[in-house]
């Protein structure tokens, strides 16, 4: 008998400032949920180059995790982490419960934390 694992109170926190924009998590997702051509569940995105304030160049990568997004269900079910997560190059994608994930953004620069929640 295999048992579901809740996802409504998880999470994954990217720290997008040390993202090298690899792509890996990408390719890794859309494989896991086998998405169709120009679907994806976490895209990648590119800001920059753009000057600051102090004459300085600006450039960061994003991944943005998208509404097709389940945490990897099957996979949490195996015991296993979240596709992207695993697959993370630089390593800056941490999965886990949204509270302690919350605790961890107030001492890191640059972060988003995302959650999908109860879908139905």
């Amino acid at each position: 008998m295999s048992v579901s694992t809740s996802i409504s109170n998880k999470g994954i926190l990217i720290q997008y400032d040390y993202c090298t924009g690899c792509h890996a998590c990408e390719v890794a997702c859309k494989k896991e949920l086998d998405l169709p051509k120009g679907e994806f569940g976490i895209k990648v995105m590119e800001y920059g180059p753009a000057k600051t304030r102090n004459d300085r160049w600006d450039n960061f990568f994003l991944p943005a995790i998208t509404d097709h997004c389940n945490l990897c269900q099957n996979r949490l079910d195996a015991g296993k982490l979240p596709a992207c997560v695993h697959n993370c190059q630089a390593k800056v994608m941490e999965y886990g419960d949204v509270e302690e994930l919350a605790k961890k953004m107030t001492y890191i620069k640059k972060c988003v934390l995302f959650s999908p929640g109860d879908k139905e």
